[in-house]
């Protein structure tokens, strides 16, 4: 592609984009039909006073209380805060540490997810694995911890990670299907994984960065006890190829931007709507601007999956008057009456670099399309 082609492609670019067997706490992984075509009206309490990236929000119907979970707040592993209203949430503390006889983790502990099962909590999480003869610097697995409550403590199931795939992984994300199988979502790191694209081509002749480092979302099948995973690794997603690719823009803007030689594909959630698969995704780096969620939709649970021609669906506002950027790695909550709320991280002009927890509407079009009413922020944040 010669640098003319690019260039009018990256103005085109610019202007296109100015579960018991199911978790008991929350009950179903599938989007009601009565979400269709709602817009509720409501006051935005955005962002929340709560300073979490990849956040995860459980309704626990025994104390009919809300639990928020994610990455920091503590060191070495998680905290947890509760709220009965989503407004509202109380610090409830340290709910797992590595301070336990069978940790296995010992720093970078990541994007927490709890789910209900047979009266009992567990967590998937990310952490850098001890057992580290290369001495690799992220050498991230993911693991599992179970509790009686959801304010823990959480211990560790076995000592060691879930699985070993042979290269770094995090963001775990659980899907409980009808037919009782359960599926393991993550991401495979961008960590010495540099992938050939168009994109790495323009960034070697722009003389940014000499090689682009990708990471990719996989699926595999999880053993009902959490053992174990069962079969091999199903590549599902993965950064563009082409720049010609409808999806190139605003997943390479890290990379076209200047800001690192990297191109995500993380952070996914699964959930089903009548036949349909959707599996929501992050791209671009997450503590920088540009941050943004996509989704992709298959007829199983594993594949093959289709990017939405609507997508990014969840973006910074900044260009267009708003004050939020870095908006990301969401999950999921339907709410005690039942309406749809995509949970996210992002940041504020007045908030810095600190990551903290939005809550906006999701909706599902009549033709099947994800839409996310936000990013919204409170009345005197915008002033």
């Amino acid at each position: 592609m010669n640098k003319l082609s690019f260039t009018l492609i990256g103005l085109l670019f610019t202007m296109l984009s100015c579960n018991s067997n199911r978790t008991e706490s929350q009950e179903s992984q599938e989007i009601p039909e009565s979400q269709d075509n709602k817009t509720a009206v409501y006051e935005s309490n955005n962002p929340l006073d709560v300073a979490f990236g990849d956040p995860f929000i459980v309704y626990d119907d025994e104390s009919d209380m809300y639990y928020m979970y994610g990455t920091g707040g503590v060191k070495n592993g998680f905290m947890a805060y509760s709220s009965k209203d989503l407004k509202t949430w109380e610090k409830r503390g340290q709910v797992y540490s590595s301070e336990q006889e069978k940790a296995w983790g010992t720093k970078d502990f990541w994007a927490p997810e709890v789910y209900k099962r047979n009266g009992k909590y567990y967590m998937f999480y990310s952490a850098h694995w001890k057992n580290n003869p290369n001495n690799e610097l992220e050498n991230y697995k993911i693991g599992v911890a179970v509790s009686d409550s959801p304010v823990g403590p959480f211990i560790d199931m076995t000592g060691e990670p879930l699985f070993d795939p042979g290269y770094p992984i995090i963001d775990a994300n659980v899907y409980f299907a009808e037919d009782g199988k359960l599926y393991l979502y993550y991401s495979r790191c961008c960590y010495k994984h540099a992938v050939e694209s168009e994109i790495a081509d323009w960034a070697r002749e722009k003389k940014m960065f000499n090689e682009i480092e990708e990471s990719w979302i996989y699926g595999v099948e999880l053993a009902a006890d959490f053992s174990s995973v069962i079969g091999e690794p199903a590549l599902l997603l993965r950064p563009p190829v082409s720049m010609s690719d409808q999806q190139a823009e605003w997943e390479s803007r890290s990379v076209t931007s200047g800001e690192v030689n990297r191109r995500w594909t993380e952070g996914s959630y699964l959930f089903k709507h009548n036949d349909t698969y959707y599996m929501m995704y992050s791209a671009n780096f997450f503590g920088g601007q540009h941050y943004a969620v996509g989704y992709a939709t298959a007829s199983s649970p594993l594949g093959p999956f289709e990017k939405s021609e609507t997508n990014p669906i969840l973006q910074k506002n900044t260009e267009s008057g708003g004050i939020v950027s870095g908006t990301g790695h969401n999950s999921l909550l339907k709410d005690r009456e039942g309406k749809l709320w995509c949970v996210y991280h992002g940041r504020t002009n007045k908030t810095g670099d600190d990551r903290l927890v939005f809550l906006d509407e999701l909706q599902l079009t009549e033709n099947g399309e994800l839409k996310v009413n936000g990013p919204t922020v409170k009345a005197d944040e915008a002033i």
